[in-house]
Formats: structure tokens, sequence, C-alpha cells
């Protein structure tokens, strides 16, 4: 066998293992509809392909996002016209309103892009594809340690949150561009991945080889570890929903028998549901809920717009109330 026919077997080999991966894993399915968002890096590149490839070119749609924060970002944007084009896929573009001036620009076009995918995949009924890999997962797990005091920092990216999927979760930033090689699919580099302006980027270019150097397992090591500590949380899980029994609310005698551990586990449910979305810190002021009155009515803001209250000893959580403004 030739150098060249090596080669070409190897190639066939890794598409064919990331494919039969992602289709074994079951969140991309044929003819199931999906919206793919796609940067035009290698990791989207990579899924919008694979999603093509398992869901059927007709289930796929892409959404790109032009934040018009770089110099190279109309060049990024023709680049994705010009891949939708060439796999048949339809391809939706957001022109982003100027960034704030100050704030976090990456937060702001986060959720920028993942608000604009979540409507296109309503009016389709569709799931949203992120691209993030398991290099990306190493990264979130360190990032979230060193910043955020939650055990919720160790478990890492979940492949299903709702309607977001991440196909690619299983595989590393070097297995999706081997991929796109294989395929030959060319991709678009974003110089400010790995610019230490950013917290990632430090993480990305500092921390992580430390790790490495330190062992060389050590990002299998992390994964293998996230892992557990998933599998336990979804017991946890369990725990809190068998204690509510479908009540969104408790009393402040009950949660004051319970362990700590799992007082604080109902609490951040409680509070997490009604803010539509993980709200770190909740648990943190448990004290302060148990200290409400268990007579008459009492209330606690708590951040992203959410109130504990309690009344007669019920502790319920709702959204804080508009402040009404005089005329």
């Amino acid at each position: 066998m030739t150098a060249q026919e090596t080669g070409a077997d190897g190639a066939r080999g890794i598409v064919l293992e990331l494919l039969d991966a992602v289709r074994a894993g079951g969140l991309l399915e044929t003819g199931r509809p999906v919206v793919v968002m796609l940067s035009g890096g290698r990791d989207s590149t990579c899924l919008l392909d694979v999603a093509v490839s398992v869901a059927g070119v007709a289930a796929v749609s892409a959404l790109h996002v032009n934040y018009g924060l770089r110099e190279q970002a109309d060049a990024d944007q023709r680049h994705c016209v010009s891949l939708c084009e060439q796999l048949g896929v339809a391809l939706d573009v957001e022109r982003a309103a100027p960034a704030p001036v100050a704030g976090n620009v990456q937060a702001w076009a986060r959720e920028l892009r993942y608000d604009a995918a979540a409507r296109l995949a309503r009016s389709r009924g569709a799931d949203v594809a992120a691209g993030h890999t398991a290099t990306d997962q190493v990264e979130t797990i360190l990032y979230r340690l060193a910043s955020s005091p939650s055990r919720r920092a160790l478990l890492g990216m979940r492949a299903r949150e709702g309607n977001l999927i991440r196909p690619l979760l299983g595989f590393s930033r070097e297995q999706t561009g081997d991929y796109c090689r294989a395929r030959s699919l060319r991709w678009c580099e974003d110089e400010s991945n790995d610019s230490d302006r950013y917290a990632r980027g430090r993480v990305r270019n500092e921390l992580v080889p430390a790790l490495r150097r330190i062992h060389p397992g050590a990002e299998r090591n992390l994964l293998a570890v996230a892992e557990v500590l998933r599998a336990e949380a979804d017991v946890l899980d369990l725990l809190v929903d068998r204690e509510l029994g479908g009540s969104r609310q408790l009393t402040l005698a009950r949660l004051r028998e319970l362990p700590t551990a799992l007082a604080r586990l109902l609490v951040q449910r409680l509070a997490d549901d009604v803010a539509g979305r993980p709200m770190p810190g909740t648990a943190r002021r448990l004290e302060d809920l148990l200290a409400l009155s268990e007579s008459g009515t009492a209330h606690l803001d708590l951040p992203a717009g959410v109130r504990a209250s309690a009344v007669n000893g019920m502790l319920s959580f709702g959204r804080t109330p508009a402040i009404e403004r005089e005329p």
C-alpha cells in the first residue's frame, strides 16, 4: 500500500469514526430539524458537515452572527455563505448592533447568538447545535473552577441542555481539524481565540499547558472526573425531585430539618426554575433564606430578577416586581 493510500484510508477512518459516534449519541438524527451555530471556525465547520451527513441536508439550517468586532468579520461571513452554498444548507446571517463600550463583550456576543439561534429554532421546531468539543469542555471547567465557587463548575457542559445540543463534545479540537482536512473543508481562524486579552485565552495558553507538564493525562483525567460528577448530579436531582414532589414551594420548617447540602440544592432548583437558567449564588444565601420570618410575609431579593418570598412559613420564588416609576 502506498503512502497516499494509507493517508486516504486514515482520512476515511477519521470521518467514519466521528460520524459513527455522533449517530450513536442520538443528538442528531435523520430528519430531525437542527439549527447549527456557524462561526466559520474548524469546530462549527466540522459540525455543519456532520449535521448534513447525519440529519440530512433538508433538516439542517445554519446561523452566522456578524458582530463586526474584527477586521475579518465580513470575510468570515462570506466564508460561511460559501460553505453553506457548497453543502446546500440554508443560512441566516444576523448583523449585530455596535457592541457595548463597557462590560463583558464576549458575554454580550454569546447572549446575542444564543438568543438569535433560539428564535430560529422555535420558528422551525428545531434543536440548536453548538460546536463545543472536549477541548472546550476542559477549558470551560478550568475557567469556571477559578471564577465560580459552585459545584456546577466541575460539571462542565452537558451534551444536551433543553434544545441545545453539543454533538462534538466527545472529540478534541485536533480531531475536528483532522475531520475538516479529510473532507477538504476550509475554515476561518479567529486570532482572538488565542489572545491573552480574554480569560479563556489565558486558560488555553497558560493553564492547560501547565497541567500537561504536571501530568500528560491531565485533560483526560479532568474529563473523566466531570463525567462521574455529572452522573452523581443526576442522583442529587432525583433527591430534589422527590423532596419537592412536583411542588414549587416548601415550608421553612421543612427546609430547616434537612441536611444543609440538600437544602441548598432545593433553593437553587426553585430559583433556577423561576429564572429559566442557572442562577449562581442562590445556594450561598441559604442562611438568609432560613432567617426569614415564619409569620406574615417576608421577601429576599436575589440576582437575575428573582425574589424569595416567605408567606406564613411557606417559601416560594418568583419574579421581582418591577419598580413603578412616577410619571
